[in-house]
C-alpha cells in the first residue's frame, strides 16, 4: 500500500513534469513582453488550455524536419533559421517533479495533505524553472499559488488524520511574506518583489505543519542561495553585485522543510 502510494505519487509528477516546458517556455519573457505564442521557429503553439498545455516537441518544426528528409530539400526558412523539434528543456522537469512528488509521499504517507503537496509540486518546479531562466515569477502564478495553497490546506483541515493546523499554515503564509517583504524595502535591488509574492505560498505550506518548520524551511531557502552565490564567485562566474534567481532556493528549503515537518508530524 505504501509503495503502491509513492508509486503513484511518481507517476502522477512524471504526468505533470511533462507539461512544464510548454509553459515554462511561455512564461519565460522579460518583464513587459506578453507571453510567448509561438515556438522560437515562428510556429503558433496549438493545444489545450489555450495552448498552454501540451508537450515540448513543436509539431510544425517536426513536420518541416521530416519533409526535408523525404525530399532532401531544405524546410522552409524560419525566422530564426534553426527550428528545432523542442523549443524547451524537456528532460529535467518531469524527472524532478516525479522524485520530488514521490519524497512528498513518503515523508506524508496517507494524510490529507498530500493532496496539496502533489497539486502545488508542479507548480512549484515551474516556477522554479521560469524564475531560473529569466529571474522573474510571474503574479498569474505565484498569487494563484498563494490562494490554493490555503484553500487546500483548509479543505485538509477538514478531513480526518490530518497533521497540520490550517491557522498556523495562513499565520505562517503571512509571516514570511512580511519578512520578504521587509527584505525588500531594505534591499529591493537585492530581493525581488516577485520573492515576496512567493514568500506567501511557501509560508502557508511550511506553516502547516508548525512554526519550526517555517524557520528551518526559510533558513534552508537563504542557506541554499548563499551557498550557491559563494560558489559563483570562488569560481569567477559572477562577483559580489551579481542577482542570482532566488526563487529556485527558496522552493527548495521550502520542500527539505515539508519532508522533515512530515516526518516530524
Amino acid at each position: 500500500m505504501y509503495a503502491m502510494l509513492i508509486g503513484v505519487a511518481a507517476l502522477w509528477g512524471a504526468a505533470t513534469g511533462l507539461l512544464v516546458p510548454r509553459a515554462a517556455y511561455r512564461f519565460s519573457v522579460p518583464p513587459g513582453d506578453p507571453w510567448r505564442d509561438a515556438c522560437p521557429a515562428g510556429h503558433p503553439l496549438t493545444g489545450p488550455a489555450r495552448a498552454w498545455l501540451g508537450a515540448a516537441r513543436c509539431g510544425g518544426c517536426a513536420e518541416g524536419t521530416v519533409a526535408e528528409v523525404r525530399t532532401g530539400a531544405p524546410a522552409p526558412a524560419s525566422p530564426e533559421d534553426a527550428p528545432a523539434p523542442r523549443y524547451a528543456p524537456h528532460r529535467l522537469a518531469p524527472v524532478v517533479t516525479a522524485l520530488a512528488c514521490a519524497v512528498l509521499a513518503w515523508s506524508t504517507g496517507t494524510r490529507p495533505e498530500l493532496a496539496a503537496w502533489l497539486v502545488l509540486a508542479p507548480v512549484a518546479v515551474l516556477l522554479a524553472s521560469i524564475d531560473h531562466r529569466v529571474h522573474r515569477l510571474p503574479d498569474g502564478l505565484t498569487l494563484p499559488a498563494a490562494g490554493a495553497s490555503a484553500v487546500l490546506l483548509g479543505l485538509a483541515a477538514l478531513l480526518p488524520e490530518h497533521a497540520g493546523s490550517w491557522l498556523s499554515a495562513v499565520l505562517g503564509g503571512l509571516v514570511l511574506g512580511a519578512f520578504y517583504f521587509l527584505l525588500f524595502l531594505v534591499n529591493p535591488r537585492g530581493m525581488g518583489f516577485g520573492d515576496v509574492k512567493l514568500a506567501l505560498s511557501l509560508g502557508t505550506v511550511l506553516g502547516w505543519y508548525g512554526w519550526p518548520v517555517v524557520f528551518a524551511g526559510g533558513f534552508a531557502g537563504f542557506l541554499f542561495g548563499a551557498v550557491y552565490g559563494a560558489a559563483l564567485v570562488a569560481l569567477r562566474r559572477a562577483d559580489r553585485k551579481t542577482g542570482i534567481p532566488f526563487g529556485p532556493f527558496m522552493i527548495a528549503g521550502a520542500f527539505l522543510g515539508l519532508v522533515f515537518g512530515g516526518l516530524a508530524a
